[in-house]
C-alpha cells in the first residue's frame, strides 16, 4: 500500500520548520528517516506523488508530525 503526499508546499514548510531541531535538507531527511536520498529528493521535487506506507511513516516521524498531516491513504483498498 502507498500513501499519497497531500501537499508538496506543506512538506517543504515542515522541512524548513520541523517539530524537532534544525531544518532538514533532502540529505538530512533521508538520513534521519532511513529513506533513500533519491526517494526523498523525488518526493520533494514533486516527481514522486506517493510512498510506501512504511516510508511515509518514517519521514513523518523524522519531521515530528503525524503521518496524516503529510500523507493520505488510498481512497479504496487495492
Amino acid at each position: 500500500m502507498r500513501y499519497e503526499l497531500r501537499d508538496l508546499a506543506v512538506l517543504k514548510k515542515v522541512m524548513e520548520h520541523p517539530g524537532r531541531g534544525a531544518p532538514y535538507s533532502v540529505r538530512t531527511l533521508a538520513e534521519a528517516s532511513d529513506v533513500s536520498r533519491s526517494q526523498v529528493g523525488r518526493l520533494v521535487s514533486g516527481d514522486l506523488p506517493d510512498l510506501p506506507v512504511h516510508e511515509a511513516h518514517r519521514i513523518s516521524e523524522a519531521l515530528g508530525v503525524a503521518v496524516l498531516v503529510l500523507f493520505m491513504p488510498p481512497s479504496s483498498p487495492s
